[in-house]
């Protein structure tokens, strides 16, 4: 998977451009069933995505998925030690590691 498919199918079903402004304005709490089930299947996402990205530094520096989890937490959307976080950001620092390796 290129760095630009990637993207693509992130955004597709990314909830901070959708939902979280909703969060904001007082619409939804972070806490909402709907939202909820948005993010998990946004984090299922991103971890299949990662698993298929080139393992190259630039390209999984696009899609580093550590400020979209800090938007996340900051709005009390995922807490820090939600599972599929911890889970997300180990497998990135993975991937990262075997692109430093290979390089």
């Amino acid at each position: 998977m290129t760095v630009e498919e990637a993207i693509n199918t992130l955004s597709q079903s990314d909830p901070i451009v959708k939902l979280l402004q909703q969060v904001k304005l007082g619409r939804m709490k972070p806490t909402d069933a709907g939202l909820r089930a948005v993010t998990e299947a946004w984090l299922g996402m991103y971890r299949k995505v990662l698993e298929a990205a080139e393992p190259d530094r630039g390209s999984l520096a696009r899609i580093d998925p550590s400020p979209r989890l800090a938007v996340l937490v900051e709005a009390e959307v995922l807490p820090e030690d939600h599972p599929a976080v911890r889970d997300l950001r180990d497998l990135f620092n993975k991937r990262l590691a075997e692109a430093n390796s290979a390089s």
